[in-house]
């Protein structure tokens, strides 16, 4: 089926680019002020509701039905910290209405695996989509069930009219993006900073670049890259993008009313080349970016021998440092907004989407629970998480880090744009090996050819949304 090109457009573009800038400064001035004097965050806050996972039983505010000798399946990227986190959150759910919740990873072709489990008759429960785009093709298909008047009282008291947007298509509420994420942050090792004399954390790309050539040429790995996930490039190309290119050129990209061969796209990858360029400014080098998965990117920079001075993605990153490093976030890991490349330094958003792809209690029930603020504060003492539920209790966040992340992110209201390639077709934005997943891997590879890159962008862009 063809979708117009309105259905694919983010709810928030309708904001004009002064509203969005000045929100933009807006957080970008909060992120500064709350999370890099965070000097004395503690990972492990004993004023944060706990960490064990278990609701606070006088502040219950939701109520679920009783669903003994049901079991549920619930499918999700998430592995390791990620699954070990929300983990928390169906344990709660089991304990609450009797029944049994199994977890399934989709992998990173989520929309794949999900699709074939559809249509050989066994869908999960409950799935988390990492991408709107495929919210609206499997609406589309009609693979979807209606959000139930449970969880959309729940939806209507807790999330904001952008956030209730995203989760819904044609009119009618599929979703709840119970997960958001930051994608326009960039963490530090704080002992590599001092030891190459970085006093201030860069807010220009030009400082940037700079800094990191300090602190290669003080002897450490400057920028920790994980290429060898696609859609952290997509990320990359996203913040230098609509800083550089703006917010309506954002959305026009976003939807494909331009081409990739446009100037503006030219003008990005000639600035990300300016790093991606430069082996000595990466952590491995390009061949060895292209070979680092995410988790290996924030690894490689908070432990190690020779750790490397930065790297970039989003609040999640908090969830790696926390489990598989010794490092503390607020003391040996830091953050700073992604720096300015035109006027405004950027704000990407990102999230999963929960989707009920069965009819029945148990799976209205698990969004329902999604859905409140008592699943979220569980999720968010677990640390990893940031959630756009405005009525949670702000102070579960595990750290203090991450508080002021989620309040900056809460500042903006529906004045945020979405992860451009998360909009997009899944077979151009959201696949691994093909589209722009592939396009970036291969530019990063060779960042000289930006006329090779934009071709082939567009060529895979116009064949997903012709397709779409």
């Amino acid at each position: 089926m063809h979708s117009t090109l309105r259905t694919r457009r983010s709810p928030n573009t309708h904001k004009s680019p002064r509203a969005t800038q000045t929100a933009t400064a807006a957080i970008t001035a909060a992120l500064l002020a709350v999370a890099l004097t965070a000097c004395g965050g503690d990972s492990d806050n004993d004023d944060t509701g706990g960490t064990d996972g278990g609701a606070k039983e006088s502040a219950a505010s939701v109520q679920l039905p009783k669903l003994d000798g049901q079991t549920l399946e619930v499918a999700a990227v998430w592995t390791g910290p990620e699954q070990d986190n929300f983990t928390k959150v169906l344990e709660e759910f089991e304990k609450r209405t009797g029944a049994k919740v199994n977890f399934v990873p989709t992998g990173n072709n989520t929309s794949t695996f999900l699709g074939t489990k559809i249509e050989g008759g066994k869908p999960p429960d409950v799935a988390f989509l990492p991408q709107v785009g495929v919210l609206h093709q499997f609406a589309e298909k009609g693979w979807l069930k209606d959000v139930g008047p449970d969880a959309q009282a729940q939806l209507d008291k807790n999330f904001s009219a952008g956030w209730k947007d995203l989760g819904a298509f044609e009119g009618k509420q599929y979703g709840i993006y119970v997960k958001a994420a930051n994608k326009s942050l960039v963490w530090y090792n704080t002992a590599a900073f001092e030891a190459a004399g970085v006093t201030e954390a860069p807010t220009t790309w030009k400082e940037f670049i700079a800094t990191a050539q300090t602190l290669s040429d003080a002897g450490s790995p400057a920028v920790s890259i994980g290429g060898a996930d696609g859609w952290t490039l997509t990320d990359w190309f996203e913040n230098v993008y609509l800083s550089q290119a703006g917010p309506e050129k954002y959305d026009q990209l976003a939807t494909h009313e331009i081409k990739w061969t446009d100037p503006s796209v030219k003008d990005a990858l000639t600035t990300l080349a300016e790093l991606w360029g430069k082996d000595d400014l990466i952590a491995g080098g390009r061949s060895g970016a292209l070979q680092t998965e995410f988790p290996k990117s924030v690894t490689q920079t908070f432990s190690g021998d020779a750790p490397a001075g930065m790297v970039f993605e989003g609040d999640f990153v908090t969830a790696n440092i926390n489990a598989d490093t010794e490092a503390k976030v607020g003391t040996d890991a830091k953050v700073f907004p992604f720096p300015a490349v035109g006027d405004q330094a950027p704000v990407v958003s990102g999230g999963d989407v929960a989707v009920a792809l069965k009819d029945g209690k148990g799976a209205q029930a698990l969004l329902t629970f999604l859905a409140s603020t008592d699943a979220a504060e569980i999720w968010a003492a677990q640390g990893g998480f940031l959630s756009p539920n405005k009525a949670m209790d702000q102070a579960t966040y595990k750290d203090d880090v991450t508080r002021g992340i989620a309040k900056a992110l809460l500042a903006a209201g529906d004045d945020f744009r979405f992860d451009m390639s998360d909009q997009a077709p899944a077979a151009f934005g959201g696949t691994a090996g093909i589209g722009e997943w592939k396009d970036l891997q291969d530019f990063l590879r060779n960042p000289s050819d930006v006329a090779g890159a934009q071709k082939k962008l567009e060529s895979d862009a116009a064949k997903a949304y012709k397709s779409s």
